[in-house]
């Protein structure tokens, strides 16, 4: 039996010009993961940020995700080469590198991202991203098949979006509301006006680069928004915050049915 390594069907659809919807997956459970890979969601986040999540706890997150249809993206902590080399090596093929602020920040993850010639990838021959070695065409197809995905958080990394966009190896620019919110003085709220127009600014200059722009939506009107702006790699809504909601939404239901309890 011959094995071979992974596609990166999300860095093909991507750079086909595709929308694809997401989820943003942050309670660090693996049957949360592989259940909701099974919806039909094109493509769901491990978040190592703001999450519990560390490399070693993403590979059964990513195992349990490649039961379903779902394309696994990665966000490490922090632009650092052994956080994202570590990340690449239990099974990542896209990451989603956080606060990029300038073209040099941009190309150190992709230089950490890629092996030599092209980077700085350290080699380990027996990882989960090789099919545990078994691939023999893994270290010929790896730097293709990794997709890079740079967030743009601030004004100031915003004000050098073009550089950034532009630096080979980028092969995406995502745009995180909150922390631009946050940074714009505007902590909480970033569906502020302000805000908004930036947001819709940038999907702008990514159309024109011919750059696909990706962003986090925490509604449903937010998403068609986005959407409706040009953005194509959208997270629809976050894991914790669905439950949250349908939880709430079950409770309110029969407190609110309970003999005594009056409406309003």
């Amino acid at each position: 039996m011959t094995v071979q390594a992974p596609k990166n069907s999300f860095k093909s659809r991507l750079l086909a010009g595709e929308v694809q919807l997401g989820l943003w997956m942050s309670l660090g459970s693996a049957a949360a993961a592989e259940a909701l890979s099974l919806v039909g969601y094109d493509w769901l986040l491990f978040d190592m940020e703001h999450a519990p999540v560390d490399p070693p706890q993403m590979q059964p997150l990513l195992q349990a995700a490649a039961a379903g249809v779902s394309q696994a993206v990665a966000r490490p902590p922090w632009n650092d080469p052994v956080l994202i080399k570590r990340t690449l090596d239990v099974g990542a093929q896209t990451l989603l590198v956080p606060f990029v602020q300038s073209a040099e920040e941009a190309a150190a993850a992709v230089r950490a991202a890629k092996y030599p010639p092209q980077g700085i990838r350290g080699v380990a021959g027996l990882t989960r991203a090789s099919r545990y070695g078994l691939a023999p065409d893994y270290f010929a197809t790896a730097n293709a098949q990794t997709c890079v995905l740079v967030q743009i958080e601030t004004p100031a990394a915003l004000s050098r979006i073009e550089e950034i966009a532009l630096t080979p190896g980028v092969d995406g620019v995502f745009i995180g509301p909150s922390d631009l919110g946050a940074s714009m003085g505007h902590l909480g709220r970033p569906g502020t006006a302000e805000v908004q127009d930036a947001i819709r600014g940038a999907a702008d200059t990514l159309r024109d680069l011919q750059k696909p722009a990706g962003i986090l939506a925490v509604s449903a009107e937010d998403a068609e928004r986005y959407l409706d702006w040009g953005y194509s790699f959208v997270a629809i809504g976050i894991d914790m915050s669905l439950l949250l909601r349908a939880a709430k939404a079950r409770l309110d239901h029969f407190t609110d049915a309970m003999p005594g309890n009056t409406p309003g």
